[in-house]
């Protein structure tokens, strides 16, 4: 190797480790996926050069790539595609987990025109390499037509390695920070909101509700008699029943509504954009849910449970998250202290009670 050759070598090493002193100071100075997922893009541009490059994410349910990231010519029609896993040659390398090197893509089987040719200019040459850290291939990076050269090369791969690798450990970092953010305001027992959450969504809807003129209701319901679903048949088949009723709540809500286990058999509901006529709605709903339905029959355990209800809305009832609560709170405690498996409203007291849920309370005593 002459004088310029080495000269032309140590500044493609200078280059590369600037390219990853940048894509570090991206990776460690925000928890921004999106941010840092484009800086390595960009940087991958800059360093290779080629005519059209993208990140594909695995969607690990439907077994599907789908495109995250994709620039240069045409780029913008990738954004609605999907290749099934082992499809084409990005298929293939998140399927196998190995980078793939095609100098031309004529003479590879595995090249797929529908999948790996970009729309403009015509593919040539690809270089794709897995992103994996220590979980399975969570995408991969793809490149299409080496600016100003016939092909892609061997020395190329290590460097888009490295910048995959780098994209791997902010994608586990990302999951790691949405795993803890689901920990904090979620309950492991109903995968509902937990109490800590309920403060903030509610200063949260007080403060839309407000700016916009509309109106929210609470409900606060708590399980009738559930100690003796627990003194009979045990608290793991408690905790169970408690899954179940979050399962309900989730199925039976809308998209904006919030479903919260306040603590033990307590539960709230927060029904944006809602008054207390159509909350009454939603809540005869679900109260027939829970007192029609038999749960564990399949176990023959047929345990039945029915529940009692408060209401109370902003801003008729109250102004404030704790006005609200409190008078959601002691209206289901009138409908303990008196019928359960009922509803009572704030200010107004409990509401008639239908004849058919009459039988549905009775049969609850037979626990």
């Amino acid at each position: 190797m002459d004088l310029q050759e080495e000269v032309i070598e140590l500044r493609q090493q200078v280059q590369r480790l600037s390219l990853f002193h940048e894509v570090g100071k991206a990776l460690f100075s925000t928890l921004d996926l999106q941010k840092i997922l484009q800086t390595v893009m960009e940087k991958i541009s800059d360093l290779l050069q080629p005519d059209t490059w993208s990140l594909l994410m695995v969607d690990e349910k439907a077994r599907e790539l789908y495109f995250e990231i994709a620039m240069g010519q045409g780029a913008e029609k990738l954004k609605d595609v999907r290749l099934k896993l082992g499809e084409g040659i990005a298929g293939w390398v998140a399927e196998h987990g190995e980078p793939v090197l095609v100098e031309d893509v004529q003479t590879d089987q595995r090249f797929r025109s529908n999948c790996d040719e970009f729309p403009q200019p015509a593919t040539h040459s690809v270089l794709c390499v897995p992103i994996k850290g220590r979980e399975p291939v969570q995408g991969v990076i793809e490149l299409a037509n080496c600016f100003g050269k016939q092909s892609f090369s061997q020395e190329h791969i290590p460097t888009l390695k490295s910048l995959a690798d780098y994209a791997a450990i902010a994608l586990e970092n990302a999951r790691y920070v949405q795993r803890m953010h689901e920990l904090t305001i979620m309950d492991d027992c109903t995968a509902l909101f937990n109490a800590r959450h309920l403060n903030f969504v509610l200063d949260a809807e007080i403060y839309r509700s407000t700016r916009y003129g509309y109106q929210f209701s609470v409900i606060f319901f708590d399980l009738d008699r559930f100690k003796q679903v627990n003194d009979q048949f045990g608290h793991l088949v408690g905790s169970r029943l408690l899954w179940r009723i979050g399962d309900i709540l989730k199925s039976n809500l809308r998209l904006i509504d919030y479903a919260f286990r306040y603590g033990g058999d307590e539960f709230v509901v927060i029904l944006p954009q809602t008054s207390k006529e159509n909350a009454v709605t939603v809540v005869r709903r679900l109260k027939d849910l829970l007192s029609s339905k038999v749960f564990f029959r399949s176990e023959n355990l047929n345990i039945r449970v029915t529940a009692s209800f408060g209401i109370a809305t902003f801003p008729t009832d109250g102004r404030t998250h704790r006005e609200i609560l409190r008078l959601a709170d002691e209206a289901m405690y009138l409908v303990k202290r008196t019928t359960r498996n009922n509803i009572a409203l704030a200010g107004e007291g409990v509401m008639p009670r239908a004849p058919l849920l009459e039988e549905h309370a009775e049969a609850n005593t037979e626990l």
